[in-house]
């Protein structure tokens, strides 16, 4: 009989062998390819936050989805002044639309299209390379935190916000980020302060995950959606991405990839 640990396991691997292959094309194509994958995720992601907050605005929910997707993809195209705006607008609009929990839709709504600029402003400024690096720190964390965790046990991380999630498991994604970030910066001479950027962004993914499962236990449902079968939603598989990526993004405003 399976080890009720490990029953969604095949499920789970083969739905991340998918998005994975569509996300690597995507990665490797960049430019307008890209930026059309990562703002039709940040619509889903909005799409997915309303039927959360208000599951009887259907419509609503469509159409905040779709003012996301065309805000995150031209934010990366319009003059610096005008990106902010571009960014909180359908946070805005859509804090005029739903009809409670306001404030958590707009942090939440705000979160995703930075997110979402942030992986376009990574992959088309920064370039191909620190792409591959924050997805691989970020799948890292998450493969060697489900393993660890399941195989381990152990003290709960946050019982209240995540039932399932261990210290264990969250100190093996600590470890995997490190080691990736070792193995990057040996192959291009970085420091050694680049495993502690690595384990960062990994916390920061971590940080991700913990905002999302505490929206989700705050509106009462397990999972964002169903689209991703053994993952939930686009909110449950980008959660982390989101939380690194922001991160990322931000650091990047105050520290160029040369001084660390």
């Amino acid at each position: 009989m399976t080890d009720g640990r490990w029953s969604d396991l095949t499920t789970r691997v083969l739905s991340a062998l998918v998005l994975v292959a569509i996300g690597a094309v995507e990665v490797w194509l960049g430019g307008l390819w890209f930026e059309t994958f990562v703002a039709a995720a940040c619509g889903l992601m909005t799409w997915e936050l309303v039927r959360m907050i208000d599951s009887d605005r259907v419509g609503v929910a469509v159409q905040l989805g779709i003012l996301t997707g065309v805000a995150v993809m031209l934010s990366y195209h319009v003059p610096p002044l005008y990106k902010l705006p571009f960014l909180i607008a359908p946070a805005l609009v859509g804090a005029g639309q739903v009809s409670h929990s306001r404030g958590i839709y707009v942090l939440f709504a705000m979160w995703i299209a930075c997110a979402g600029y942030g992986f376009i402003q990574i992959r088309e400024t920064m370039g191909f390379g620190w792409m591959v690096w924050l997805i691989l720190v970020v799948v890292a964390t998450d493969v060697a935190g489900y393993f660890v965790g399941k195989t381990f046990g152990g003290p709960k991380f946050w019982p209240r916000v995540s039932p399932k999630k261990t210290w264990s498991g969250t100190a093996g994604g600590w470890v995997a980020a490190a080691l990736v970030g070792a193995a990057v910066a040996a192959y291009a001479g970085f420091g050694y302060r680049f495993v502690l950027v690595s384990v960062l962004a990994s916390m920061a993914s971590q940080a991700g995950d913990i905002v999302e499962s505490a929206v989700k236990r705050r509106f009462g449902v397990k999972d964002s959606s169903n689209l991703v079968p053994g993952h939930g939603g686009f909110l449950d598989r980008f959660d982390g991405m989101m939380g690194a990526s922001l991160m990322v993004l931000i650091a990047s405003l105050v520290y160029s990839p040369g001084e660390i």
